[in-house]
């Protein structure tokens, strides 16, 4: 009989190594290598998308004699989500939906599922995680009552291809893709091999059947869908479903899409009853807004083809330590610390002996350059302690010589900005041309900081020592 071997493979990365060893030469993470069985070798088997013979000779054809034509779509009934997938699911299309423990990753697709039911699209849902009783108490919370929604408590793939081949859903979901597991493959459920495998399996069956099918997947301590990264670049799109326990408030964001804009985000309440859809961002960002406190401004951001209104909230104190903090939620700390050189070296603000704490209220994660701005005046506020305009809204980008440079789809912006009752935006002065504001509306052009803050602020102060502008 032939000695079985062993191999060692990392859990983040995949990287296999004969012996075991700290720090994984692949992703340098540490303790992230395991021992595994090595599989015997088997005869040689085509594995392809193709269902026909594999000795058959197979030709390449000339890009411009390919035809193209519009993918397809069938609409979940859910507008947050059709905008995250690009307008809705593509049939033969493999999804991997991640996000932390009780965010709500099954609630979302059981909802889905009753929503295509009902449309009289078969839908089989896979629980590897719990059982059909289980799933039906979950279901009776949601109030869904649907014939064409099918639950199978199954872990083995070949079991759930069977049933995929006997049933043809219109979509399968896989809850989740770290508890299946395939008989040829030795190591353990959610290891690196499992996952990698059990998700190739999967997406032959979503190519050759033209069945749509989506894989929930657990995420790390750091946020990543746990297992290879390979797991991400099998899969034609990868949502990550984000926001805190805590709040009601969740984001359904997509980092990969091959059938659409990666830069959609969906909005949804939880509530008893279910994820409910938020048709309107900007009011419930800005509803809990203090009137007449410093450090607050509001910031027109656009989140793929959407525009949301958010407010920014800067404190600024002095430091009791040698080196001052900077800490951000929501912001990349590094532009915070960009700002606020520029505002140092400027405009004349003493910031190096300041604390700042700065924040995007609603737990968005903002990362476009428009904001600049809004931050700029947020920190300029809470140093100078003197309020910002509540009808002001402030867009704009910042360079390093203190100029306010131009952002995209301005009119957009200020229309939204209108919408929700607000009374002046504070633009680039080189974005005024060529267009009509909306009625009800000031729009002010700035070319630089100091000009910004002139307007924002005014020459006031309350308490703090003031700057020369």
């Amino acid at each position: 009989m032939a000695k079985q071997k062993t191999k060692f493979v990392c859990q983040d990365c995949g990287y296999e190594s004969m012996k075991w060893m700290g720090k994984c030469p692949g992703c340098h993470s540490w303790n992230t290598l395991v021992e595994e069985m090595e599989a015997a070798p088997k005869g040689k088997k085509r594995r392809g998308f193709s269902t026909g013979e594999g000795s058959r000779s197979v030709k390449p054809e000339p890009i411009t004699k390919i035809e193209s034509r519009e993918e397809a779509r069938t609409s979940t009934h859910i507008d947050e989500l059709n905008r995250v997938l690009g307008g809705g699911v593509v049939p033969g299309s493999l999804v991997l939906v991640g996000g932390d423990p009780g965010i709500g990753k099954s609630t979302l697709l059981l909802q889905v599922s009753a929503m295509l039911a009902a449309n009289k699209k078969r839908v089989l849902y896979i629980s590897g995680e719990e059982s059909v009783k289980q799933t039906k108490l979950r279901a009776d919370r949601l109030g869904i009552e649907e014939d064409e929604l099918l639950v199978l408590a199954e872990t083995d793939v070949a079991v759930i291809e069977r049933v995929i081949e006997e049933m043809q859903p219109a979509l399968v979901i896989i809850d989740s893709i770290q508890t299946v597991h395939m008989d040829d493959v030795t190591s353990a459920p959610g290891s690196v091999s499992q996952v990698r495998e059990c998700t190739s399996a999967f997406m032959r069956v979503a190519k050759t059947k033209g069945i749509a099918v989506f894989l929930v997947g657990h995420v790390t301590k750091q946020g990543a869908i746990a297992g290879p990264r390979i797991l991400e670049h099998m899969v034609d799109t990868v949502l990550y479903f984000e926001g805190e326990q805590h709040h009601t408030f969740r984001i359904l964001r997509a980092v990969k899409n091959r059938f659409g804009s990666t830069n959609e985000i969906g909005i949804f309440e939880m509530k008893e009853s279910g994820l409910e859809e938020v048709l309107n961002p900007s009011e419930i960002f800005l509803e809990e807004r203090s009137a007449g406190a410093a450090g607050s401004a509001v910031v027109a951001s656009m989140e793929g083809t959407r525009t949301v209104l958010v407010e920014i909230q800067a404190l600024i104190s002095p430091t009791s330590f040698g080196n001052p903090r900077r800490m951000a939620t929501g912001i990349d700390h590094n532009r915070i610390s960009l700002i606020m050189a520029v505002l140092e070296k400027r405009v004349g603000m003493m910031l190096q002996n300041q604390d700042a704490y700065i924040k995007v209220a609603g737990g968005v994660k903002l990362d476009e350059p428009s904001i600049d701005l809004a931050i700029t005046v947020a920190i300029a506020s809470s140093f100078r302690d003197v309020p910002t305009e509540p009808g002001d809204v402030i867009i704009g980008e910042v360079g390093l010589t203190g100029e306010v440079r131009r952002v995209s789809r301005i009119e957009q912006r200020v229309i939204e900005a209108a919408k929700l009752g607000f009374t002046r935006v504070i633009v680039p002065s080189k974005v005024l041309e060529g267009w009509q504001a909306p009625d009800g509306i000031e729009v002010v052009g700035v070319q630089t900081v100091s000009e910004a803050l002139e307007i924002t602020l005014g020459g006031k102060t309350r308490g703090t020592p003031s700057f020369e502008l």
